[in-house]
């Protein structure tokens, strides 16, 4: 039901009035009955303002209380409470039954069929005075001491307080079939459970803060002793490369890279009269590092083919030494008669005098 059909003597610290009552235009059988039931003294219930002036009358008298449910509470903090073999021993001196009062502030047929009811001042005063005397003592034993502890109890009281005063317990007009002679009554159908778990759920523990996070400290990053240019801008080279060159291996005669290994195609070494083997059979080898930079074939998925072909290194190192290409014998060298590659006519110096070609005719 929405809060703005309670009536003002349902809010909070009122002061009790007449309830406000809200009849159907036809009453029902049961509320008829009840009400010739608690009336001492017979009255014409024929219509319906007849049954509204009873039942206002009824619920209105100062005696018109309603026992909504009783709860058995502890006399006096855990630590002040009586010790004995015997539990009902224990049960008489350390506990008390407290019986939960109110009246009818409220009651609708019409659009909510239901009825409201709201905490007698006495009741009020006894469950706060339990809060205090007790209750918080409990909670405050049971938890450690921080700086605001004072402060958050007596805020936890002042919430109770408030919690207390305005608690208004809505179930259906039926219960009114538990209306006794002079407005009292009780709530019937287990009705009460309802009331007890609401009031029991007014009684809040004192939560201390929570923990406050850890701060990790990290260790702070250690510099290096020297900064100065002589170190720190020498690359690290891989593992992979040897710091001493070693010489180089002669090349082997019997392997001559053509034109199917090069993957040109065709025409390379065919179109040359030159022989091959000639050059690489008289020429001695040089030292040279241990680092064969030889690079794979050329296939069709290579982006461009490579520019320059290393010979294969042979297992067997010899101690001599390439000369330079002025001091090789005439013999060694190629007459006029010579054709390179479709340019005939050349002769072996004028030849020397241009760089090679890297790709076929």
């Amino acid at each position: 039901m929405p809060a703005q059909l309670l009536p003002a003597s349902a809010a909070a610290f009122a002061i009790r009035s007449a309830p406000n009552i809200v009849l159907n235009t036809k009453v029902d059988p049961w509320l008829t009955a009840t009400l010739k039931r608690i009336n001492k003294i017979k009255r014409p219930l024929n219509s319906v303002p007849q049954h509204f002036r009873c039942l206002t009358e009824t619920l209105s008298s100062p005696s018109a209380i309603w026992t909504l449910c009783s709860l058995l509470l502890p006399k006096a903090p855990d630590s002040e409470l009586v010790h004995d073999d015997n539990p009902l021993i224990e049960a008489v001196f350390n506990y008390r039954m407290v019986s939960i009062e109110a009246y009818i502030v409220h009651v609708d047929m019409v659009s909510q069929n239901e009825v409201a009811f709201k905490l007698t001042p006495e009741t009020i005063e006894s469950l706060v005075e339990f809060h205090k005397e007790v209750h918080s003592k409990d909670t405050s034993d049971h938890t450690h001491n921080w700086s605001e502890k004072e402060v958050q109890l007596k805020k936890l009281q002042e919430d109770f307080v408030q919690a207390a005063n305005k608690y208004v317990y809505r179930t259906s007009a039926m219960a009114l079939e538990g209306l006794e002679e002079d407005g009292a009554g009780e709530l019937l159908c287990g009705r009460s459970e309802e009331v007890k778990t609401a009031i029991m759920g007014m009684f809040l523990p004192l939560l201390p803060p929570p923990p406050r996070p850890v701060e990790v400290v990290r260790p702070t990053p250690v510099l290096p002793s020297s900064t100065g240019a002589e170190t720190w801008w020498q690359p690290t080279l891989p593992s992979h490369y040897s710091a001493a060159p070693e010489s180089w291996k002669y090349a082997s005669s019997s392997t001559v890279y053509t034109s199917a290994d090069s993957g040109y195609g065709t025409g390379t070494w065919t179109s040359m009269d030159l022989d091959p083997n000639l050059y690489f059979d008289d020429v001695p080898a040089m030292n040279s590092p241990s680092t064969s930079y030889s690079s794979d074939p050329y296939t069709a998925e290579s982006p461009s083919p490579p520019q320059y072909y290393s010979l294969p290194v042979s297992s067997a190192p010899t101690s001599q030494e390439l000369p330079l290409p002025s001091t090789l014998m005439p013999s060694q060298q190629c007459g006029t008669s010579m054709s390179f590659g479709g340019f005939g006519g050349f002769e072996w110096d004028t030849y020397q005098s241009f760089a090679p070609i890297p790709y076929a005719i």
